[in-house]
């Protein structure tokens, strides 16, 4: 599915800026900070005793405000966004090709979800551009991974990002290290394939365990970012400091096709107006689901862009009550920019 896109049209995609100068009239700050800052107070305190962490930018006017923006927040599935610009970039150094075909053995499996480990009977092939598609749309934990091994792993992409001064945004371990460490589990084994096995597999770690892993993953430090470290991967992207044109293009498409976390940034979206998104949302387990996030950009139906990252972690709360708080944080954003 490769294509080029006119540079007007690039312009109108949500995380593809490409460095557009202010709208007339929106090269003042517009938020009040203060107001801002006391509108997600109340929301904060509803996911308590979990955590809310909250940053925005006026993409127009490079205005920032945040709500724990220093803090660090885990980054679940978030993390595709970031992987797929690195992906992009090796592209781009033609170290890699979209149409290049990858093997993917019993060994390259990942935890669920992944709908490529669900339907893996032997050894199959995918291009790199189908496991990109799947990494960021679907959130496919396999393909992710065997994306990050083809570009040199965790590290190099945090390394990347570093290098293009994207800081306080670090992935550190491949899904198949990461979601068994998370609940108590031994590395992950292809027998465990599907969310059936995965189950099973998990239903063997003792509850005590399984909540002692939960506590330590929630506090340590790797695969996580701040509110602001991604706000800055946004606003890198937008203005075209990571990829050129057509790679923006393509990443866009991809990031526009995402169809989930509609209970989230996406339920604040005025009429006329268009989100480019990537939700992202920790496994639930013993009723407990300790991590729930989106992050996007909102381009308004006057043009006007503002990134918005939004990360709840540790909250009692549902699913479905978590996602509205970070709908309301996405509203308070709106009414701000009216």
């Amino acid at each position: 599915m490769m294509f080029r896109h006119a540079a007007a049209l690039v312009l109108t995609l949500a995380l593809a800026g490409c460095g557009e100068p202010p709208m007339l009239g929106q090269t003042d700050p517009l938020f009040d900070r203060q107001k801002m800052e006391a509108n997600f107070q109340p929301i904060a305190d509803r996911v308590a005793p979990g955590r809310l962490g909250v940053a925005v930018e006026d993409l127009g006017t490079g205005q920032i405000i945040s709500f724990n923006g220093d803090k660090r927040f885990p980054l679940q599935g978030v993390f595709t966004a970031p992987l797929g610009a690195a992906v992009m970039a090796e592209v781009e150094a033609k170290r890699l090709r979209l149409d290049d075909v990858v093997l993917i053995e019993d060994v390259d499996l990942s935890p669920p979800p992944s709908g490529i480990a669900d339907a893996w009977s032997g050894p199959a092939t995918y291009t790199v551009q189908d496991l990109l598609e799947r990494a960021i749309i679907e959130g496919d934990n396999t393909a992710a991974d065997v994306l990050m091994k083809r570009i040199g792993g965790p590290g190099a992409v945090t390394a990347w990002l570093q290098g293009r001064k994207v800081n306080a945004l670090d992935i550190d371990r491949y899904q198949r290290q990461l979601q068994p460490d998370s609940l108590g589990l031994a590395s992950f084994r292809a027998g465990w394939k599907g969310e059936a096995a995965y189950r099973t597999a998990l239903d063997k770690v003792p509850l005590t365990e399984r909540h002692r892993a939960i506590r330590a993953y929630l506090t340590d430090p790797r695969d996580t970012a701040t509110p602001l470290g991604f706000l800055r991967f946004l606003e890198a992207v937008n203005q075209a400091e990571l990829l050129e044109p057509d790679s923006l293009g393509l990443l866009g498409r991809i990031v526009g096709q995402v169809g989930g976390g509609t209970g989230r940034l996406r339920a604040a979206l005025p009429k006329g107006a268009r989100l480019n998104h990537v939700p992202a949302t920790a496994r639930t387990d013993q009723g407990f689901t300790p991590v729930v996030n989106d992050i996007g950009v909102y381009t308004l139906k006057d043009g006007r862009k503002f990134a918005v990252v939004a990360f709840v972690s540790g909250s009692p709360l549902t699913i479905a009550e978590q996602e509205e708080a970070i709908a309301d944080v996405g509203r308070a954003v709106i009414k701000a920019a009216k």
